[in-house]
């Protein structure tokens, strides 16, 4: 079935996150007569797993597209330092960091509102892509029925296991399962915001985080056998901690990247353009993308506006900065996850917090 005239678009987005919308947002203001279709999968009882912080770098592309954050985006508490759990070694330090604690779904929210009307944004999955000419054949799941969607460009901004990227290029070489749950905060001592590190179930990070009334405990693992290292590691932590915390409220669950070469990143070809985590744009040592994903948006919001004919070529160009930042947090990824490394690191404190004698 061909797909109805309202239903042509010169560019279409899948994926209403932190990437998808700065680029439709960026875009629809420097080329506003292009037909724009941004589609929005998320549903909002069931948001993307995420430690939601936003780091200092995305703290300053905020700044420079003059955007003051609204207060509703805020969680409490605030968060000044992290501290850092061996749970082999059993070290601990804390070091300092200058996050802000956020409602991650909240952001994504304001981020789609200040997108421009002349952007059409769906509810909606994308299900089946295919090429046909020098078009592209959108499947879209939406409300419970099917419509078919058509559009000259294709932009992937749908995360780590991105339709758009499995239908048309190499998936990354390097994924874990990211894990984590929800619970209640209780009236005794809650643990601290946390980076928790065990080589016994997991060679990446886990966290530990408060949001409001609620303590979160999460990690990335590899795939086999996620779940029982998730509980493994979360039982031993426990027992480090001499603290339980309880009955899960919520359990949520994704894909998650890790780029560990230039080769792991792809930014599209042949019309169709991949921004954020879709592109292997996330810090393999903290997994911290927004920062990468809105960027992303923008140099691709830049690039197609750009006079210039070869915009794949454009595009590539402008993200050399930001795929060499992302491969040195490769290598320190490399550093904090040694076991060796990290009991060095650890053991030295440097860079670390003295704490008070008491």
């Amino acid at each position: 079935m061909s797909p109805k005239a309202e239903d042509i678009y010169d560019i279409t987005i899948i994926g209403a996150g932190p990437a998808g919308s700065v680029f439709a947002r960026e875009l629809a203001l420097a080329s506003p007569k292009l037909k724009i279709l941004l589609i929005d999968g998320q549903a909002s009882d069931s948001p993307k797993p995420c430690g939601g912080l936003l780091a200092p770098d995305a703290q300053k592309l905020l700044a420079k597209f003059d955007l003051p954050l609204p207060n509703n985006v805020l969680e409490s508490p605030q968060i000044f330092a992290v501290k850092t759990i061996d749970l082999k070694t059993k070290k601990v330090r804390y070091y300092q960091r200058h996050y802000l604690n956020m409602n991650r779904l909240a952001f994504d929210n304001w981020l789609i509102s200040l997108i421009p009307d002349s952007v059409t944004i769906i509810k909606g999955k994308c299900i089946k892509i295919k090429q046909s000419e020098k078009q592209y054949q959108l499947l879209i799941s939406q409300d419970g029925a099917q419509k078919n969607i058509q559009t000259k460009f294709l932009v992937g901004a749908d995360g780590g296991n991105s339709i758009v990227r499995r239908s048309f290029f190499k998936p990354m070489k390097k994924q874990y399962i990211a894990i984590q749950q929800w619970f209640k905060c209780k009236k005794e001592k809650n643990p601290y915001y946390s980076c928790v590190f065990d080589q016994e179930t997991s060679d990446s990070c886990s966290w530990i985080m408060h949001k409001g009334e609620h303590i979160i405990f999460g990690g990335a693992f590899k795939k086999k056998n996620c779940r029982k290292a998730f509980e493994k590691q979360k039982e031993k932590l426990e027992q480090f901690l001499s603290f339980s915390f309880g009955e899960a409220t919520k359990t949520e669950a994704c894909l998650v990247s890790s780029p560990r070469s230039a080769k792991d990143f792809c930014t599209g070809k042949d019309g169709v353009f991949l921004i954020g985590e879709a592109a292997g744009f996330i810090s393999a040592s903290s997994f911290e993308g927004i920062s990468s994903a809105m960027l992303s948006g923008k140099l691709l919001a830049d690039a197609l506006a750009s006079t210039r004919k070869n915009k794949q070529k454009i595009y590539k160009i402008k993200t050399r900065t930001l795929r060499f930042k992302l491969l040195l947090k490769s290598v320190k990824r490399t550093f904090l996850c040694s076991p060796f490394m990290r009991n060095i690191i650890l053991k030295s404190g440097i860079q670390s917090i003295s704490p008070f004698r008491k």
